[in-house]
């Protein structure tokens, strides 16, 4: 048997991904080892209690609760607490004592990002996290090593599972958001709160470091443009597949540039999405991050967004990866943020959309509808009219129009928007979803 050096792994957290990884530290560890270069010793596992069930069975004398002890004394921690605090005290002391940190914690590098990767920059360590942007997907190493050399264009990225697996029921099966939701709840894809999911904050984190990487600049969580689908109905997905559409949750990062230069935008919504793309055709809970750059062209990366031992594999991957470096010796590859790009309000993102109003159906609507769209320069592509039948025949019968525009600024449409919902012969606005992927 090949002798190796020995590297002591500290791994923080024992839920759904930590049981994984350590099972399959402790079972694959000379497959491990011969991968690495080095023997990868599982010191301990830093748990808040020791005797809580855990999803594998793991040695009990692995378990501590004195996690500083656990870190300093190692030469890879694994961070898979999950929050802000204490994850990212831990990770700084494990950074500061020099070893080096692989994380799945979307939302701490989303905010503290910069500290981290300044934190492992002073020692000369590095911070591995391909599992927080889109679980078991590798997209991280392409976008910081692969595509390093070329310019991305754009990035597309179904990247929450549970929103894709509610949003795909609905238009599969024609069903509410409300039903879908409690399934996605009882069969586990889905909190008991899932408001992180539903209304788009989990997205917007890893949109975040993605736009990050992408564009080579810090990206802070506050400037990116959120919306969730908990406004999205039945009807609007039948409306979007009768117009070819199919609607996603969707994280854009896009490098724009105009009369004042380059700029970057990184925003998370519900969209349209051409059913000929290829992120119409992903299904249930998976995750697909479709990338656009200059020279490599389009590329997609599919798979599975979560489950435990679906992201255990990329955090393992990550070990191996920090393995290797310390037996080849030299410093952390530090994060590249030099481009500095400014980031623009949702606002200038110029694309098309679709408005489906309520108006009366009298003549001379559609005339003045036209009229306070063309007001800020938003001109109307496609109109399709149907009229609401009512119980009252005393009352005027209203008509449903759904109304495709031309590209135009999102600061025109929401001006245009205004100026429909304060109009005497609109009397809702239904839905506005913006078109992306043509």
């Amino acid at each position: 048997m090949t002798e190796y050096r020995r590297l002591r792994v500290a791994l923080l957290g024992a839920g759904a991904v930590g049981s994984q990884v350590a099972d399959l530290l402790l079972r694959h560890a000379d497959e491990l080892a011969d991968r690495a270069g080095a023997r990868l010793d599982l010191a301990g596992i830093a748990v808040r209690d020791v005797d809580a069930p855990r999803d594998a069975d793991l040695p009990r004398e692995l378990f501590t609760t004195d996690v500083e002890t656990l870190i300093t004394g190692s030469d890879i921690v694994i961070e898979l607490m999950g929050g802000i605090e204490p994850a990212r005290s831990h990770i700084l002391l494990g950074l500061g004592s020099g070893a080096d940190v692989v994380t799945a914690n979307k939302a701490l590098l989303a905010t503290h990002g910069p500290e981290v990767f300044e934190a492992a920059d002073r020692v000369g360590a590095s911070v591995y996290y391909e599992a927080a942007a889109a679980g078991a997907i590798p997209i991280i190493r392409p976008l910081r090593d692969s595509l390093a050399g070329d310019r991305v264009v754009r990035i597309m990225g179904i990247v929450n599972g549970t929103t894709n697996y509610i949003l795909d029921r609905m238009d599969t099966e024609g069903a509410d958001f409300a039903d879908v939701l409690a399934d996605a709840q009882r069969l586990g894809y889905a909190e008991a709160d899932p408001t992180a999911d539903v209304e788009g904050y989990d997205a917007a984190q890893k949109a975040a470091i993605l736009a990050s990487l992408a564009f080579h600049t810090a990206v802070p969580l506050d400037a990116v443009h959120r919306e969730g689908i908990t406004s999205i109905t039945a009807t609007m997905i039948e409306e979007a597949r009768e117009a070819g559409f199919v609607i996603k949750l969707l994280a854009v990062c896009e490098r724009l540039n105009d009369e004042a230069g380059e700029s970057i935008s990184v925003r998370v919504y519900p969209a349209l999405v051409p059913r000929s793309h290829p992120l119409a055709s992903v299904h249930g809970a998976n995750n697909a991050v479709f990338v656009e750059a200059e020279a490599a062209g389009s590329l997609m990366f599919y798979g599975a967004g979560a489950g435990g031992v679906q992201t255990a594999s990329a955090v393992l991957g990550d070990v191996v990866s920090a393995a290797r470096r310390h037996i080849a010796g030299g410093t952390g590859v530090g994060e590249s943020t030099r481009a500095n790009l400014p980031i623009v309000s949702i606002g200038h993102v110029t694309t098309r959309y679709q408005i489906t109003l309520e108006v009366s159906d009298e003549p001379g609507v559609l005339a003045t509808i036209a009229g306070l769209l063309s007001e800020g320069g938003v001109s109307v592509a496609t109109l399709v009219q149907t009229v609401i039948p009512t119980a009252d025949e005393s009352a005027g019968e209203t008509a449903r129009l759904i109304i495709g525009t031309h590209r135009a600024s999102d600061s025109a449409l929401s001006a245009a928007v205004e100026r429909l919902t304060a109009s005497d012969v609109v009397e809702h606005v239904v839905s506005v979803l913006r078109v992306e992927g043509e």
